[in-house]
């Protein structure tokens, strides 16, 4: 069996997570299960051992610069795909408990596998679209936090993803390279969905020349009862900054 990396376990210190030897165990299987899956299903570009630790694993796990995950929590990853960031947040922070979402039924099957061959509880996979979830009364507005590292701007995710926060929950996006304009664009449309004006932490993936960008906003007030909008408009009709 292979094993992590220092490099990757001197990341993880320096932002104040450390694994047990059974977490360190999860991590290497949940990969092994990742690239043999992966030959069948599209589920990631990056299948290097060391790459995986760091463009997926590490960088799933970077939310812990702006949020406090050590409590209990109840978090949803929206558009989670091969399950980031939501199995390594899983993985790390055990007592999270987490809601897998994504529109492709197969992608959660293989996620099942995997939280089956971990051990891991308290986590439960979601096939709908992030339309469909907001305005159902089981998730709309139940998470402390939502997490996305889903490929859609800024104006377009908020709209999907803080329906689903609480009020006094918070909203992450994770962003590669500069986000100032997307945040700029999409100030109006977080505003209306009941959400702060975004704040951004920019850092280095560690061990790289790699830009990241967490965009957090939190939730003020409740999201009015309108949005989100039907499955597909607000992708086709962002809410106009």
């Amino acid at each position: 069996m292979k094993e992590l990396t220092p490099e990757f376990l001197d990341a993880l210190s320096e932002m104040g997570v450390t694994l047990s030897e059974q977490q360190k165990e999860q991590f290497v299987t949940y990969y092994e299960m990742l690239v043999e899956k992966n030959k069948v299903l599209n589920l990631t570009t990056v299948t290097e051992f060391e790459e995986v630790l760091q463009k997926h694993f590490l960088d799933s796990l970077s939310v812990c610069r702006v949020l406090d995950l050590d409590a209990p929590k109840k978090v949803i990853d929206v558009g989670t795909g091969a399950g980031f960031p939501g199995i390594p947040l899983k993985i790390a922070f055990p007592d999270l408990e987490v809601v897998l979402l994504d529109s492709l039924q197969k992608r959660l099957t293989f996620l099942e596998e995997v939280t089956t061959e971990l051990g891991l509880e308290n986590v439960s996979f979601l096939h709908a679209r992030a339309e469909d979830a907001g305005k159902d009364p089981a998730y709309r507005e139940q998470f402390d936090f939502c997490v996305s590292r889903a490929v859609a701007n800024l104006s377009v995710l908020s709209e999907l993803c803080l329906p689903m926060v609480k009020v006094g929950g918070s909203f992450v996006s994770y962003k590669s390279g500069k986000a100032d304009e997307e945040i700029a664009h999409a100030s109006r449309a977080i505003r209306i969905l009941g959400g702060k004006k975004a704040r951004k932490e920019h850092f280095l993936l560690p061990g790289s020349d790699m830009e990241r960008i967490l965009v957090v906003v939190e939730k003020k007030e409740p999201t009015p009862k309108n949005f989100p909008r039907k499955a597909g408009i607000p992708a086709k009709k962002p809410i106009a900054s």
